[in-house]
Parts: structure tokens; sequence; C-alpha cells
């Protein structure tokens, strides 16, 4: 088993593995003294500005690609366990993988055949897993606020572009701080928002939220 993880066609399948288990060692420890990593981790990460006047072939990349991080649960479940659940198909995948190819062709295949091919395999594993994490976690919105509780408050776009039937991910904070991660269109068909616009949620349809820019300097997520 040794000789399998240590094996120069298995390098990054083991190294997925041992982030894994990193992660988990570093969550525990951050628990035990109060706080949280995953907090910590996002708390750290950039806000992602576009140019206001960005192209529409570029509207259309950002809206694809935040349709693609929505198919894989991003803003459904928190983004450091979909990043456990990645390493942990990833490696998993290219392990049992390798070990079948041994066990009936006598070789593995090369690291760099075999990791797209098992990174591609591990996507709907993501997706899989996510949604039963998702069915199974405790939501504060459910049981603390109700979604149109969250109408009037400010959100900030963090991922994609908003704009008429494409919906981006914007993150908002409810009465008691914490934070939601939900579906933002613009209300006026001619506008959109990019990553880092702050805007005003103003109704709601179905899962998803109409908004319009925030253009009070007084108003803040934090309101």
């Amino acid at each position: 088993m040794l000789q399998l993880l240590l094996a120069s066609e298995n390098l990054l399948f083991s190294v997925a593995l041992l982030l894994m288990l990193l992660i988990g060692l570093l969550e525990l420890i951050a628990v035990l003294f109060g706080s949280s990593f995953s907090s910590s981790l996002e708390s750290l990460l950039p806000e992602v500005e576009i140019a206001p006047h960005t192209e529409v072939g570029q509207l259309d990349a950002d809206s694809a690609l935040s349709r693609f991080f929505g198919w894989l649960r991003i803003g459904e479940v928190p983004l450091l366990m979909l990043l456990v659940l990645m390493l942990l198909s990833f490696g998993l995948l290219g392990l049992i993988l390798q070990s079948l190819l041994l066990s009936m062709l006598g070789f593995m295949a090369p690291a760099w055949l075999a990791t797209p091919v098992v990174l591609f395999a591990s996507l709907p594993m993501v997706r899989f897993s996510g949604g039963i994490l998702h069915r199974l976690m405790p939501r504060d919105e459910t049981t603390a606020v109700t979604s149109d509780s969250l109408l009037g408050r400010i959100a900030i776009i963090t991922l994609g572009t908003a704009r008429q039937s494409y919906a981006a991910e914007a993150r908002v904070k409810d009465q008691h701080g914490y934070q939601h991660y939900i579906q933002v269109e613009p209300d006026n068909p001619e506008e959109c928002f990019v990553q880092g616009t702050e805007v005003l949620l103003l109704t709601r349809q179905g899962a998803v939220y109409k908004a319009i820019k925030n253009a009070n300097p007084h108003l803040s997520e934090a309101e």
C-alpha cells in the first residue's frame, strides 16, 4: 500500500489526501480555540472586481463560470467542505484507478494522463456528495430567519456577473450577523452587477432576489 501511495504516478493523488487531512486538522485546532478555520479562510479571500466596461463576451463567460460553480454546489455548501470533498474524491479515485490498472494490466497510467481523467471524473462526485451535505447540514437561514427577511438588506456580488436572466452569487448578512449566499439579478433589465458591487435586495422570485445598485453610502453589508 505504501509503495502505491509513494509511486511517482500517484504523487498528486497522495498529496491531495494529505492536504485533506491537514485541512481537517487545522479546522479541529481552530474549533478547540473557539474559532473556525473555514471562516478565517473565507475572510482572507480577496474580492475580485471586474471593470465596469466589461464586454458582452466577457459577461457570457462570467455567467457560464457562475453556472458551473453553482452546479458544483458553491453557495449551497461551505467552500472549505467542497474543497475537502474535491481532494477526497480526486485522491481516492486516482488511487483506485491506478490500483485497478496495476492489478489488471500490470502497470499504472502516467501522471500526465491519469490526472486530468481523474479530475474530470471527480466533479460529479463533488456535486453528488455536496448535495447530500446540503440536505444534511443545519440551516440557520431556515431556523433563525426567513428568506424574505433578507429583503431590504445590502448584499455584495461575490461570484459572476448579474444581468437580466443571469443570476450571480451574492453574500448577505441577516439580522443575527450570519452570512448567506444567494442568487441575485438586477431589477432593472438594463443594469448589470459585477463582482464587488453592493446591491439592495428589493424582491424575491423563487430562489432569485431582485436588486438595485446601492446608491446610499450610509448603507453597507453590515447594516
